[in-house]
C-alpha cells in the first residue's frame, strides 16, 4: 500500500531508503557513531542499530550543538542516514547538513512531518523524499 505524507523541508532534497524509527529523542553528540552509521546512546531505543543510507524517523533531536558536527562527519565518511524526518525542526542536524553541502557537495534531506504522520511510518516501510518535501510511503508487510 502506498500512501503520500507532505511535510515541511528544512534542507530540501531527494532521497529514498528503507525507513527506521524510534520514538526516543537522540542526540547525536554521543548518541551516534559517524565512522560507523551506529546509533551508541545505551540509552536509546535503537542502540546498535545502524542508520546509515536509511531514513531515520524519530521524534526530536536532542543534547549538543556538537551533533551538526557528528552529522557532517557522517556525510565526509559515507555513514550518514539517507534522510532524516522528524517531528520537530531539528536545527542542529540542519546545520550539519548544509555545512556538507558546502563542504563536501554531499548533504542529508531533513524534513518535519506532523507528529501523526511520523507515527505512521514503520520499521521497513520504503519511503521517497522530494525536494517539495512530500514523501511517498510504501508500507512493508507486516504480520
Amino acid at each position: 500500500m502506498e500512501r503520500i505524507l507532505v511535510g515541511r523541508p528544512i534542507v530540501a532534497g531527494r532521497a529514498e531508503g528503507e525507513a527506521i524509527v524510534s520514538r526516543e529523542p537522540l542526540s547525536f553528540w554521543g548518541g551516534f557513531d559517524p565512522k560507523t552509521g551506529a546509533i551508541i546512546d545505551r540509552y536509546h531505543d535503537r542502540c546498535g542499530e545502524s542508520i546509515e543510507g536509511k531514513v531515520f524517523v524519530f521524534p526530536q533531536e536532542k543534547g549538543s550543538c556538537t551533533g551538526s558536527a557528528v552529522l557532517l562527519e557522517s556525510v565526509r565518511l559515507g555513514k550518514a542516514p539517507a534522510a532524516i524526518i522528524s517531528a520537530e525542526v531539528t536545527p542542529i542536524l540542519a546545520l550539519g547538513s548544509i555545512v556538507a553541502d558546502q563542504l563536501y557537495d554531499k548533504y542529508v534531506p531533513i524534513l518535519v512531518l506532523p507528529r501523526e504522520n511520523c507515527e505512521a511510518i514503520h520499521d521497513g516501510d520504503y519511503l521517497l523524499i522530494q525536494a517539495d518535501g512530500k514523501v511517498r510511503v510504501n508500507s512493508a508487510k507486516r504480520g
